[in-house]
């Protein structure tokens, strides 16, 4: 498939989507949002595919949606949340009910919008050097792709607070200090951190990964008793499947397991 905003990768056992509109640092736009639910439900859909990786350039991961595209609508306030408010909100939550793990790797900028997008990914991997935040504030504009509700319930409410009416940067090593991603790594180190994680989530169960990550986002939205409800009668299902036997059984005849994702 040609893609024009986007460049895709299929390796053994996962996929690299590189955003790739250099000329404005991979500012979002219509196409590309299109493109990455393109490129994402193919790699869902791939069964040799069980981890997406989803990066930018060293310049730049994203900066957040295009501008020069939002000056189109001219203050058409209920065309532009139709096409794009809508539209970003759609895009951020198929990436994170993907049901592989995606993790965001991010180099140089991720502001507001490719902030957003990548806190919808399950893992973030960033450069020490990277200039995280959310610049919504500065621009007289509020986030509206999910920060004001993702944000707080991955830092607390006070920093997310400060991040967002600030508009201060974070490198990614203050980010890794307070919980916002998961690992930082000297630039020239920032691909072998993330194989780290891509070479261990490959071997694991499709099924049981898809499984967690749908428990762990969908009781965000519930309180502890209805969470805990939802996570007995998955693993009571789970229980069935042949992932979790295999697994089993793989352990108790010293192999590694063969996981099928059934």
């Amino acid at each position: 498939m040609a893609y024009t905003t986007i460049i895709v990768e299929k390796n053994e056992g996962w996929a690299k989507v590189t955003l790739n509109r250099p000329e404005v640092m991979n500012a979002i736009n219509t196409d590309m949002r299109r493109e990455l639910r393109e490129a994402l439900a193919d790699a869902e859909q791939d069964d040799n595919i069980r981890v997406i990786v989803l990066t930018g350039s060293k310049r730049a991961f994203a900066p957040g949606a295009d501008l020069k595209e939002m000056r189109a609508y001219d203050g058409d306030i209920f065309t532009y949340e139709h096409d794009n408010t809508r539209a970003f909100h759609g895009l951020f939550n198929f990436i994170q009910n993907v049901s592989k793990p995606v993790i965001a790797v991010i180099s140089g900028f991720a502001l507001a919008g490719g902030l957003e997008m990548a806190l919808a990914c399950d893992i973030i991997v960033a450069a020490e050097d990277a200039k995280i935040g959310d610049q919504h504030a500065n621009f007289g504009i509020i986030p509206g792709g999910g920060g004001t509700q993702r944000l707080p319930r991955i830092v607390g409410l006070r920093k997310a607070l400060e991040i967002m009416l600030t508009g201060d940067w974070l490198s990614g090593k203050e980010a890794e200090e307070i919980g916002l991603i998961n690992k930082s790594a000297p630039a020239d180190k920032l691909e072998e951190a993330y194989m780290v994680y891509v070479n261990k989530l490959k071997t694991k169960s499709p099924l049981a990964a898809a499984r967690i990550k749908r428990l762990a986002w969908a009781t965000q939205d519930v309180d502890l008793r209805n969470g805990l409800e939802m996570e007995i009668t998955t693993s009571c299902n789970h229980f069935m499947s042949y992932d979790m036997k295999e697994g089993v059984l793989a352990f108790n005849e010293k192999r590694e397991p063969n996981y099928k994702g059934r």
